[in-house]
């Protein structure tokens, strides 16, 4: 699979489509597997395993490399991991069943796990509940 350029923002995955909290990348990069399963770790650990969580990105474009002091030549490295390559707009996480509160703070944790600078998002028809 060859690299590819990454230009422009995403044209689709941009919404929120299953929670009402999300995060949304503002920025072209890749995402390696271990670095979205760490912000999924921070994400559920700090929500106590309530309310649900998706995970809207998968990491499977393979990327190689070379082993080191190789000389140039004799055909393609081997698969070091999995990347997931986002543009701006993608929504990367979302869940829904916490509070606010819970949420937004749950996602900054997740964020900061990430390379990328994110945007916290809320659903348009989002109604907090008082008596909760």
């Amino acid at each position: 699979m060859q690299k590819g350029r990454m230009k422009g923002n995403a044209q689709r995955g941009h919404e929120l489509a299953f929670g009402t909290f999300g995060i949304k990348t503002l920025e072209t990069k890749w995402l390696t597997g271990r670095q979205i399963e760490a912000a999924r770790v921070a994400l559920t650990r700090y929500m106590q395993r309530q309310g649900q969580i998706w995970i809207r990105v998968f990491p499977d474009k393979p990327i190689t490399k070379k082993p080191a002091e190789v000389r140039m030549g004799k055909g393609k490295g081997s698969p070091e991991g999995f990347v997931a390559p986002v543009t701006p707009g993608r929504m990367l996480f979302e869940c829904e069943g916490v509070p606010y509160e819970v949420a937004k703070e749950a996602m900054r944790l997740a964020a900061q796990k990430l390379p990328v600078t994110t945007k916290f998002v809320v659903r348009r028809d989002f109604v907090e509940s008082t008596n909760a």
